[in-house]
């Protein structure tokens, strides 16, 4: 925790980071509160939860953190591609201090944001990030409905239609993205399971299809979009277990109409967590849970980071033998690290991919996103 501390304090590009107060910087050094005080003050991810929508796409204050995270690809008119991000992160704070202190001021809740751009031919990735509080006004998230912001970056309802908003230094975007399928809800019984203890496990849900326009820029140029997006929805109150040092996740859309979710969570030893799984959306809109052994993934090729260090799949083949599905799964650009120094502490790799491959013994190709966490150190923060 000290050395944490004195870190943050040397370095000048941090100073904005201090509004958070030391609660969010114990966070982001991975110093949690002990097991039992989250247990008593948070609510954990649990069998027989039951999703009700739209209430659901509001924030669950209950849980300690939630996420609301948005992907795509975007087409320009003159044909050029890109894909982005969008992230809104919550983290409750918690603790006796919070609770007994009426003050607006008292920090209760800390947000976070990433934002994103792959610029697919020009081969560039643009990314700004930021952190902030609730309490004043400056971020914040609606109970019963969807809205989440941090300053002018933000997501809102207008009917079933998702809204975005975010701009940062050459970089901005503006997009309506309306669901063509229901929100699938990942696991059994309520619950994506990240371990076989009780409560390690999430509440979490998808719209795998969102029909996406509206405006982007990039280095400075706006112009129309159109495109395909994904939207992640996931709240739970537990850490990652002991033995768990990052995941792999994989967003996949497929251009005859169905979807694939992977994630595998990697042990120290190397071996995949049992809990992880996935799940396959047909083209009708309906989910079908899948096992670990159920999903094969091969990793083809690795790819270095000149700036971490971390060493991370660079390349991949996915089966789902039960669905007849095999797939290439590549990077459109190798460089989509985010090192998020002035926020959540993380580096991770975040980027667009692209598949081809055979599903029931015809050729399928598609589009996705990949989250590699973990590589360039073991990722002991809380889900």
């Amino acid at each position: 925790m000290s050395n944490c501390l004195s870190r943050i304090f040397r370095r000048p590009q941090a100073v904005p980071f201090l509004i958070a107060g030391l609660v969010g910087v114990a966070w982001i050094c991975g110093v949690a509160p002990p097991a039992h005080i989250a247990a008593a003050e948070f609510r954990s991810a649990l069998p027989g939860y039951q999703f009700r929508f739209p209430h659901d796409h509001g924030t669950h204050n209950e849980f300690q953190t939630e996420w609301w995270y948005y992907t795509g690809h975007l087409r320009a008119e003159d044909g050029k591609t890109f894909g982005f991000q969008l992230t809104f992160f919550r983290r409750a704070a918690g603790g006796e201090a919070v609770a007994g202190n009426p003050s607006r001021w008292s920090i209760r809740h800390l947000y976070f944001a990433h934002f994103a751009v792959t610029d697919e031919g020009g081969r560039r990735f643009h990314f700004a990030e930021k952190v902030s509080r609730a309490g004043i006004g400056k971020a914040g998230a609606r109970t019963g409905r969807l809205g989440v912001w941090i300053d002018e970056w933000g997501v809102q309802a207008d009917g079933d239609a998702h809204v975005l908003h975010a701009q940062a230094e050459g970089i901005a975007l503006r997009l309506r993205l309306t669901p063509e399928k229901p929100p699938v809800i990942h696991g059994a019984d309520g619950i994506s399971r990240k371990g076989t203890a009780p409560g390690e496990s999430s509440h979490y849900y998808s719209f795998t299809r969102m029909r996406t326009d509206g405006a982007l820029t990039v280095d400075g140029a706006s112009f129309p979009v159109t495109g395909l997006s994904w939207m992640d929805h996931e709240f739970g109150s537990n850490q990652l277990g002991r033995e768990q040092v990052g995941w792999d996740w994989f967003s996949l859309q497929l251009a005859d109409a169905t979807e694939l979710m992977v994630y595998q969570i990697r042990r120290r030893d190397g071996s995949v967590e049992p809990a992880s799984g996935g799940t396959w959306i047909r083209a009708d809109g309906t989910a079908v849970p899948l096992p670990r052994d159920a999903i094969v993934v091969d990793v083809l090729d690795r790819w270095q980071s000149p700036q971490s260090g971390g060493r991370y799949p660079g390349r991949w083949r996915i089966r789902v033998p039960s669905v007849r599905l095999a797939v290439e799964v590549a990077p459109t650009i190798a460089g989509q690290e985010l090192i998020t120094r002035r926020s959540t502490q993380v580096t991770y790799w975040e980027g667009s991919v692209t598949l081809t491959g055979e599903r029931e013994g015809r050729a399928v190709s598609g589009l996705g996103y990949a989250e590699l966490t973990g590589y360039a150190a073991p990722l002991r923060r809380r889900l």
